[in-house]
């Protein structure tokens, strides 16, 4: 059985999952990285460090590239040329499009009315800047990012107008969202082919405005009530993602959804729960495949 990770070289998730999978396949640890690889048509070789893609068994997605953007989309739909080939790939490209993209996730959520904290999406700097004094304070959150990237609050002030255009000429749909107390913490609910593995939280120990990793937050494990990790199995069963983490947050208005992701969860299983994410992802994978 041969099976690729695709990933980032020298990452310590990605370099995990396809040490993890080599060992338990017997092959030779494979992880490549997309902006490598050759796809040719109409045959649908897929090349990259003298591997031909399209003969595995199966490919794992841990990363599709070192920073978000629509390049991104691009990789996956070479991706989904392959699937659509007979190549067996988790998540499937197409699961994964649909959450890249901060936009669609968001829509695809709202559409299945999950709860999420309020959000204005709009290219109009006056639309924007009536976003900002509406909700008191607000995040600004680039379409493609993570661990908070690009982020930055806003408060109704004299420079406001003049901040925003300076966005919008970087970030032309802006995605404003109002600000709400998180309580010091949010939640990561993970789920492994749909069923519930676990939950940790990211916990704030400074200052920052988010509980990112990269500001400075700690993982610690968290049981949440039935509900929450209800409403989170409720908010990932739209994606069909093989394995995925829900952030969530536990607010005095009830809880909100912010995102599905398709990458994020093994540190935080590791560091908070002391769960080897790649050991399961790769058990998993290989018994679908056999």
């Amino acid at each position: 059985m041969k099976i690729g990770v695709i990933g980032i070289k020298g990452a310590w998730s990605s370099e995990q999952l396809a040490e993890v999978v080599a060992s338990k396949t017997g092959q030779d640890k494979m992880l490549f990285e997309m902006e490598d690889v050759r796809l040719d048509l109409p045959s649908g070789k897929a090349v990259v460090d003298g591997v031909n893609l399209s003969e595995l068994d199966g490919i794992i997605i841990k990363k599709i590239g070192k920073q978000y953007s629509p390049v991104l989309l691009d990789r996956l739909e070479m991706l989904r040329l392959l699937e659509g080939r007979g190549v067996k790939i988790f998540s499937s490209p197409y699961s994964i499009l649909r959450v890249l993209d901060r936009l669609t996730c968001t829509i695809s959520l709202q559409l299945g009315n999950i709860p999420m904290p309020p959000t204005t999406i709009t290219e109009d700097i006056d639309h924007a800047l009536a976003a900002v004094e509406e909700y008191g304070e607000a995040v600004f959150k680039p379409l493609y990012s993570t661990k908070a990237r690009g982020m930055f609050l806003l408060k109704p002030n004299p420079q406001a107008r003049e901040t925003i255009e300076k966005y919008s000429k970087k970030y032309k749909t802006m995605y404003i969202q109002k600000t709400i107390d998180l309580k010091n913490r949010d939640l990561g609910i993970v789920f492994l082919d749909g069923k519930y593995v676990t939950t940790y939280a990211r916990c704030k120990t400074n200052d920052a405005w988010n509980t990112t990793t990269l500001s400075g937050g700690k993982y610690a494990p968290v049981d949440p009530p039935a509900e929450i990790i209800e409403l989170a199995r409720k908010a990932q069963s739209l994606f069909n993602l093989d394995f995925t983490c829900v952030d969530v947050a536990l607010t005095d208005e009830g809880p909100f959804i912010f995102e599905v992701s398709a990458f994020g969860g093994f540190r935080g299983l590791l560091d908070a729960r002391g769960i080897d994410a790649a050991s399961m992802y790769a058990d998993y994978v290989i018994e679908k495949l056999k």
